[in-house]
């Protein structure tokens, strides 16, 4: 090898290292956990918490009626809808039309492409199948979106009532414990303080603190916010004391936290099987047999051929 290739190898090699290392470094300042608090403390102002809840204002009413056409007409599954839009995250009339939309041109893209790769009767079959997959593909997309959403309240509801038993020990009231728990959990948790968010915003708009909290419930679908609200509808109607019951409540989410993972982790045994028989003992045995086999084949052939 001559010395202008090598020089030529060593300088690429030193390229990329230097634009791996660039690329690397600015990831981890710009995901660093102060960066990503002073960017959300910049970006939302104080009049924030001051919107109107989740639902569909007057400005998104009047958008969808423009385009009606396109909407499911039943109120049923235009509240179903929203619901799901909720639990992933997406409230008001952009996400709503959005899915729609999706549903209806991703269908008939999977079903120009079939047309268009395959003839004959082939393309019928493969236009019928891609218009059915390209239907249910947005369902499947925003269906992942909910329970990778709902994991991570799950998860984060535990070190959110330890800061609700906290600032309620401290002397503040459960509204301001709320709105503090939204400000710290910001950068750990972003779905639950969003949602804690929302809370504070339903208080402050005048809808009761148990309402308030019930509609955090079914906003998320999670099995232990429901049993958190139904905690604290307990507290309120006998009277005992709620940091009692949110430290009881924090023990048990914090365990079924531990038993989750436990779950997951007895899991990893079986999920290996097949990255381990596809990927690697093939190559573990090209590595150990195949100079052994390509002997074999030698001998067999040179035999043959005396």
């Amino acid at each position: 090898m001559s010395l202008e290739i090598l020089i030529a190898i060593g300088t690429v090699f030193v390229a990329v290292l230097f634009i791996a290392g660039s690329t690397a470094a600015f990831v981890l300042s710009y995901n660093a956990p102060g960066r990503q608090r002073v960017r959300k403390m910049s970006a939302v102002s104080d009049g924030a918490l001051l919107k109107s809840p989740p639902s569909l204002t007057r400005n998104g009413a009047i958008s969808l009626q423009r385009f009606a056409a396109f909407i499911p007409k039943s109120p049923k599954e235009m509240s179903q809808l929203e619901n799901r839009l909720a639990k992933a995250g997406y409230h008001g009339a952009g996400p709503l039309l959005f899915v729609v939309l999706a549903e209806i041109v991703t269908p008939l893209v999977f079903m120009a492409f079939g047309f268009l790769a395959f003839h004959g009767g082939s393309a019928v079959l493969v236009a019928i199948v891609g218009a059915m997959a390209g239907y249910v593909l947005p369902g499947i997309v925003l269906e992942r979106c909910i329970k990778a959403r709902q994991k991570v309240i799950q998860n984060g509801l535990p070190d959110a009532l330890d800061l609700f038993i906290v600032c309620l020990e401290a002397g503040s009231s459960l509204d301001q414990a709320v709105l503090k728990t939204s400000q710290d959990l910001d950068v750990p948790y972003p779905p639950l303080a969003e949602e804690l968010r929302m809370i504070t915003t339903e208080m402050r708009a005048g809808k009761p603190r148990l309402e308030a909290f019930k509609n955090f419930a079914t906003r998320t679908g999670v099995d232990d916010v429901r049993a958190l609200v139904s905690m604290l509808v307990q507290a309120d109607r006998f009277g005992t004391s709620i940091a009692q019951a949110l430290r009881t409540q924090a023990d048990t989410s914090r365990t079924k936290r531990r038993q989750r993972a436990e779950e997951r982790a007895q899991k990893i045994g079986v999920k290996m099987v097949f990255p381990l028989v596809f990927c690697l003992f093939p190559a573990f045995y090209v590595v150990t047999l195949g100079a052994g086999v390509i002997e074999i084949i030698h001998f067999f052939a040179q035999h043959a051929l005396k």
